[in-house]
């Protein structure tokens, strides 16, 4: 690739990001980052960013816009010569703004699923929690139930991906992203993306990014998959 091309995907959860990150990543050979990933790596290595991402991850908060900055930030430093496509963050205009002192984002890809469809597919949505691996009942199985595919350990279900908690998160990020898209907006690089099924979804990013960058061998790729 001739030219480094960096991109960010945002959207509520359970609106498919990891999904089309990694259909992104196989077309188009960007190196995929996602934030969680590096999350559960720095808890797993016990950093000293770490253990601050451990405290809030094991109470169930956001993790603090410094903290987080302070993880991705470095890791981004050692890409500069890469193309890359950033999941899960940056999160708030904050990190945004810590973001663009760094480099400059080439587009933004912003999901927006109804909020029927995220109910419905996080009320059937399990984790392997050391891995990230995400499974859904509905489309996305695992071999045996309740079991990792991979590592044969439990799955579970966050309380706050039940019905009850959702519609807070939901309130929450639409709280937080507003002032980030808007700021994407106003650089002309924010495309909003529309739809219930990540495969109806899917052909329109792919025909906008062919626009963009040019198709890449998918032995090619390397990616930081969750």
């Amino acid at each position: 690739m001739a030219k480094l091309f960096r991109a960010a995907i945002m959207g509520p959860p359970g609106s498919g990001k990891g999904t089309i990150s990694n259909r992104i990543a196989q077309s188009f050979g960007l190196q995929y980052l996602s934030s969680g990933h590096y999350l559960r790596e720095s808890i797993a290595a016990n950093t000293e960013a770490g253990v601050l991402v451990r405290n809030y991850v094991e109470r169930s908060m956001l993790v603090p816009d410094d903290v987080m900055t302070r993880l991705m930030l470095p890791r981004l430093e050692h890409l500069i010569g890469h193309s890359w496509l950033l999941d899960g963050f940056p999160r708030t205009l904050s990190q945004a703004q810590a973001l663009s002192n760094l480099c400059q984002l080439d587009l933004v890809i912003s999901l927006n699923i109804p909020y029927e469809t995220l109910r419905e597919r996080l009320s059937d949505r399990w984790i392997h929690p050391a891995s990230g691996r995400v499974y859904n009942m509905g489309f996305n199985p695992p071999r045996v139930q309740g079991k990792d595919d991979i590592t044969g350990e439990q799955l579970i279900q966050h309380d706050d991906d039940k019905p009850e908690a959702l519609m807070a998160r939901l309130r929450h990020y639409k709280d937080v992203a507003k002032p980030v898209i808007n700021l994407y907006k106003s650089q002309g690089i924010l495309h909003s993306f529309s739809g219930t099924d990540t495969d109806r979804i899917w052909p329109y990013i792919n025909s906008l990014l062919s626009t963009k960058i040019p198709m890449q061998p998918s032995d090619s790729v390397q990616t930081q998959t969750p």
